[in-house]
């Protein structure tokens, strides 16, 4: 039988690993290929089988091609362009994070979306963590109570990406600030609570590690943020702070008790903690948890996304968003959730880590 979508990748070098699960998947095969690089087209050709020609370095001539859904893995500045200049093709898109780096962006992505009907998914993987799955039972089942507080920190020096010390070049990232790169944190904590961010602040540590060539050289950037609900969240992002290895962590505080991971690092399987009120006793302290990164019963194959079976799964829901002409989990207006608010964390720290109100936008 043939495949039911054929699939075009935009950025094949950060896409590789994103669109890999695909192959997995007897409904969608990987037809077209895209990337400035032609030694990154050709490896890529190679290991997804896709001929020379379906392989390209000119975007248009790429969006011309016969496909069905489009992959943009490329870097965050061409997303919202790009993945409006699918859709307008008539292409469904799974988009990597971020949704947008400017807000007017964000309402561009969001009307075209509207607009032209197509089923957009940002590709936040941090939500398909299989340790996530068992924390929204136990906080939908109520063992933590009422949330009131979380944190979330993403660490991850990445100097070599910014800059280049041998030329001076620098590279796009070195205009990205830290607290943009929000989705790693917002996305799973959003998930967990089914809350939304309605005010931000930020605040930066200065400068200093590395030069200060340009906003994403910031020693570390912190956001404040308020919910829906009356929670709050607190974010450390950094992409130059020396800290090995690079790290996510998360803890979320409810009226009956709190969880966390480690701050172990190496995007590996990690030890957590767990305390209930009334399940645990105060002396005994908490109980120490698994949080494993791959669900163990999936396939063995399930794991070539790279990042345990997060890919494998999100885009099993991707699939399932389009034969049922559904909204995906992570559609635009839930990508606009986990992205905005780190925008006007931004925007705060320029006016002098004011509050600043988070857009919500709606269907």
């Amino acid at each position: 039988m043939a495949a039911k979508y054929r699939i075009g990748l935009v950025g094949a070098r950060r896409g590789s690993s994103l669109v890999s699960p695909f192959m997995l998947y007897p409904e969608t095969e990987i037809t077209a290929l895209c990337d400035l690089d032609e030694k990154t087209l050709a490896d890529a050709g190679e290991a997804f089988n896709v001929p020379a020609k379906g392989r390209f370095t000119d975007f248009q001539r790429f969006l011309a091609s016969p496909v069905d859904v489009i992959v943009v893995a490329t870097p965050m500045p061409y997303h919202v362009d790009q993945v409006i200049q699918a859709m307008e093709a008539g292409k469904h898109v799974l988009s990597e994070v971020t949704a947008a780096d400017r807000l007017e962006d964000c309402e561009r992505l969001v009307q075209a979306v509207k607009r032209t009907g197509m089923t957009y998914m940002m590709g936040e993987n941090m939500c398909y963590y299989h340790f996530f799955r068992q924390w929204k039972d136990w906080i939908d089942q109520g063992r933590l109570g009422d949330i009131f507080y979380a944190e979330a920190e993403y660490v991850h020096e990445i100097q070599d990406l910014i800059w280049n010390k041998e030329t001076g070049e620098t590279h796009w990232r070195v205009s990205r600030p830290p607290i943009h790169y929000c989705t790693h944190s917002l996305g799973p904590i959003l998930m967990l609570t089914g809350d939304r961010i309605v005010k931000a602040m930020g605040a930066d540590a200065g400068f200093g590690t590395m030069p200060n060539l340009g906003p994403g050289c910031a020693n570390m950037e912190v956001a404040l943020f308020k919910t829906q609900r009356g929670a709050l969240i607190k974010l450390l992002r950094s992409q130059v702070a020396f800290r090995e290895p690079g790290m996510h962590y998360y803890s979320i505080y409810g009226t009956k008790g709190f969880i966390e991971n480690s701050r172990g690092g190496g995007w590996r399987d990690e030890k957590g903690k767990l305390f209930v009120a009334g399940e645990m006793a105060r002396e005994e302290g908490w109980q120490e948890i698994d949080c494993p990164h791959s669900d163990p019963t999936a396939p063995p194959e399930a794991l070539k996304g790279g990042h345990g079976t997060a890919e494998y799964f999100m885009i099993r829901d991707f699939i399932d968003a389009l034969d049922r002409k559904a909204r995906p989990p992570i559609d635009v207006i839930r990508a606009m959730d986990f992205t905005v608010p780190g925008l006007c964390a931004q925007k705060s720290i320029e006016q002098g880590s004011t509050w600043v109100d988070v857009p919500l936008f709606e269907w």
